[in-house]
C-alpha cells in the first residue's frame, strides 16, 4: 500500500516544487521538498518502504530536472541510506535524525549535482556554488524539515499502524 502511494504523493510533489516552491529563493537556493520527503519517510520508525521511496523519488525528479539521471537516481538512494542510517544512530531522537538527514542530505545531493554538470561539461566556479546555492538552500530545507516531517509522520503512522496488544 506504502509503495502504490509513493507514486502519487512524490509525484504530486514534483509538481509542487516545480512549480510552487521552485519560485521561493534564497540567493539562488531553493526548497528541495521531494527530498525533504525522502528524508522524513526514511527516518521513520516503522517504515519498511523508505528504499522504495527513495529510487521513485529519484526517477521522478530526473524526469523533471535538467540534472542527468545517473546522478539524481543514485543521490537519492543514498539520502534514502543515509537517513536510514541517522534513524539507526538517533533512534531515540528521530526529530534530531531528521534535522541532521536534512542537512547532510542537502549537501550530499548538491554535491552530486555539481559534479553531474561539471562532467557534463557546465563551467561552475565551485565556491559560488557553494556559499549562493548550496547553503541558502541548505537553510531554507532545515525551516521546512519539521513541519515535513510531521506531515509525513502522519502518513507513516496511517500506513503503518502500531500494533495493539490484548
Amino acid at each position: 500500500m506504502a509503495i502504490l502511494l509513493a507514486i502519487p504523493i512524490l509525484g504530486l510533489m514534483v509538481i509542487v516544487q516545480s512549480a510552487i516552491f521552485s519560485q521561493v529563493h534564497l540567493l539562488y537556493g531553493t526548497i528541495d521538498l521531494v527530498l525533504l520527503i525522502v528524508v522524513a519517510w526514511a527516518v521513520q520508525e516503522r517504515v519498511t518502504t523508505a528504499w522504495h521511496w527513495g529510487i521513485i523519488a529519484g526517477l521522478l525528479v530526473s524526469l523533471a530536472t535538467a540534472v542527468p539521471a545517473y546522478a539524481v537516481i543514485p543521490a537519492y538512494v543514498v539520502v534514502t541510506g543515509m537517513s536510514i542510517y541517522m534513524r539507526r544512530i538517533f533512534w531515540q531522537r528521530p526529530l534530531l535524525a531528521m534535522i541532521s538527514a536534512t542537512l547532510l542530505a542537502t549537501l550530499l545531493v548538491q554535491a552530486i549535482t555539481v559534479a553531474a554538470l561539471l562532467i557534463s561539461g557546465t563551467q561552475i566556479p565551485l565556491i559560488e556554488a557553494f556559499y549562493l546555492i548550496t547553503l541558502p538552500s541548505a537553510l531554507l530545507n532545515l525551516l521546512l524539515a519539521v513541519p515535513v516531517y510531521a506531515l509525513i509522520g502522519d502518513l507513516a503512522n496511517w500506513l503503518y499502524p502500531e500494533a495493539i496488544e490484548i
